[in-house]
């Protein structure tokens, strides 16, 4: 690598604030187009290049594909792309703000064929509101499949969308004239799969209210407690909670030299994370400190204040003589545990 093709610093999800200044981070206030998935980045490419008055931003979760990605933009030397990553679900909560994307692409989703797996296609009401909420008035998102059976469950969600028009006479073409031709839609013309293309555009209907999904401040919980950290641990067993949408793992817990380190697990509709809570015995003794580890660049969401909240309260539940001295938690984490 020479000094003229630097290295782009790596971006995910887990490090831009949220919501994120594009502006701040293209050094320029330009329209912003989303492709969701970029696979080889063939696409995205595409759009950089076809669209140099435009940010163009990819997310990816596969990290062979955002090589790819980074690889693509050094050597070409484009300065109007970026590629991230994270899933779809936490880009479109936590990165972007209502009516901020000029356009939105999709290529070729996972169809994920089994029932179980239903709830893990991207094609899915609550997500389709969010990219409509994200879509500035006259935005476009454009969507290709080359399985008929998505096609027709996007073609039915889609037209249950208020907020989109259809820009084409029929639910899909299975041709899009000056579209890059990718390699997975090159395959799937040579095993024999013809490809579905749609095309929306973002009405003046009034958007789906998904607000923007910022980070909160960490929790901190203060308790007394007669019990050592290794009567604590004695007492531990793995356990799985919810808390309205959110699912809470207690799955481990480990001894320190005056310490407890909790392994966790918490899944919300827009961001997963496993993440370690460390409860200090303070140097006197008899009071504990509980609060986010650092291991892995938590973000402190409603999930994990719920998350401190319950381990707070096993551990005040061990003893007749705990209580809690201090709890920082967001209110709305503490009403859920309370429901």
């Amino acid at each position: 690598m020479t000094a003229s093709t630097p290295s782009l610093p790596k971006l995910s999800s887990w490090t831009l604030p949220w919501p994120t200044d594009w502006s701040a981070l293209f050094g320029a206030e330009r329209p912003l187009i989303l492709e969701i998935g970029f696979g080889y980045a063939h696409y995205l490419a595409h759009l950089a290049t076809v669209h140099p008055g435009s940010s163009v931003i990819g997310i990816e979760i596969a990290n062979k594909c955002l090589v790819a990605g980074e690889d693509m933009i050094r050597k070409r030397g484009l300065t109007n792309v970026r590629v991230i990553h994270s899933m779809a679900e936490t880009a479109l909560h936590h990165l972007f703000t209502p009516a901020s994307l000029s356009e939105v692409h999709i290529n070729f989703p996972d169809p994920w064929f089994k029932t179980r797996h239903a709830g893990r296609r991207l094609m899915q009401r609550d997500t389709l509101d969010a990219i409509v909420n994200r879509l500035r008035p006259g935005g476009l998102l454009w969507l290709a499949t080359d399985i008929v059976e998505y096609a027709e469950m996007s073609a039915a969600l889609l037209t249950e969308t208020p907020g989109l028009t259809n820009r084409l006479e029929t639910p899909w073409v299975y041709q899009m004239p000056g579209r890059v031709l990718t390699k997975y839609e090159r395959k799937a013309g040579q095993e024999g799969r013809p490809c579905h293309y749609f095309a929306y555009q973002r009405n003046d209907q009034p958007a789906p209210l998904v607000p923007v999904i910022e980070e909160l401040a960490m929790p901190h919980i203060v308790l007394r407690s007669p019990l050592s950290v290794d009567e604590m641990l004695a007492h531990f067993e793995r356990s799985e909670h919810r808390a309205g949408e959110n699912i809470i793992s207690l799955m481990a817990a480990y001894r320190g030299r005056r310490s407890l380190l909790f392994e966790v697990f918490v899944k919300e509709p827009t961001i997963e994370q496993h993440v370690a809570f460390l409860l200090t015995e303070h140097p006197d003794g008899g009071e504990f400190t509980l609060q986010l580890g650092t291991l892995g660049h938590p973000r402190p969401t409603l999930g994990l204040h719920q998350a401190a909240g319950l381990i707070g309260d096993w551990l005040i539940s061990l003893h007749p003589e705990a209580q809690t001295l201090n709890r920082k938690l967001n209110p709305v984490a503490e009403a859920s545990l309370k429901a």
